[in-house]
């Protein structure tokens, strides 16, 4: 569903579109001069290091954890919880490295964390499940949808989403800055600098706790 993250579908998908849009307003023009060697390299090396760092591959039975964004006037934790069987696809998303987490690495049953982008204060508002392993995200063929792609193709797809399920909203939002002074949660992919994918890894250490919080709050 493209609900959650920078880029986002219409409240009948449910997901998240998953990075920084590129914008090329006010871009300056950079042909005939010379980029610093030094430079590229350091601003790649940060590329490098802000990316979520690949998993090994599970072993059998394993669950994974993961986190979600979606904006909460586009499609929040409660429009969750009034979904038919409390379920949706998470489509929408438009993001290569979001794209094939979504596609290959989110298995049914695991666990996912669902955070509400651009509030105030942003945060962790509740847990899901997925019951539905990743498939073509149909809204890329729609030409009515906002989130229409006309390079995907339904015999090629380009885009994919997985299904979620309310498991349980917290009795009180976990906001951001909150999270942030917590030192247990050091590592965790959402807190670092530059983290903008609208679907993230979330190791198990971290998401235990998290849960752990919002039960208490």
């Amino acid at each position: 569903m493209a609900k959650k993250s920078q880029s986002h579908a219409s409240k009948s998908s449910t997901l998240s579109t998953g990075g920084e849009p590129i914008s090329k307003v006010g871009a300056k023009s950079t042909a005939g001069k010379r980029k610093p060697a030094g430079k590229s390299r350091t601003k790649a090396a940060q590329a490098v290091r802000k990316a979520p760092q690949a998993r090994p591959p599970r072993a059998p039975g394993e669950i994974r954890y993961w986190l979600v964004k979606s904006e909460p006037d586009v499609f929040s934790i409660d429009d969750l919880a009034k979904a038919p069987q409390k379920t949706t696809c998470w489509d929408g998303v438009r993001n290569y490295q979001a794209r094939n987490m979504l596609r290959d690495e989110m298995l049914v049953g695991d666990q996912v964390l669902f955070y509400h982008s651009n509030a105030e204060p942003p945060g962790i508002v509740g847990v899901c499940k997925v019951v539905q392993a990743g498939y073509p995200d149909h809204t890329a063929w729609d030409p009515n949808d906002k989130h229409y792609d006309p390079k995907s193709k339904a015999a090629a797809p380009t885009w994919y989403m997985v299904d979620i399920k309310l498991v349980k909203k917290f009795r009180k939002e976990l906001p951001l800055p909150e999270l942030k002074q917590v030192p247990e949660l050091d590592g965790m992919v959402l807190l670092q600098r530059g983290s903008r994918l609208s679907v993230q890894p979330v190791e198990k250490p971290h998401f235990e706790l998290i849960l752990a919080m919002g039960s208490t709050k």
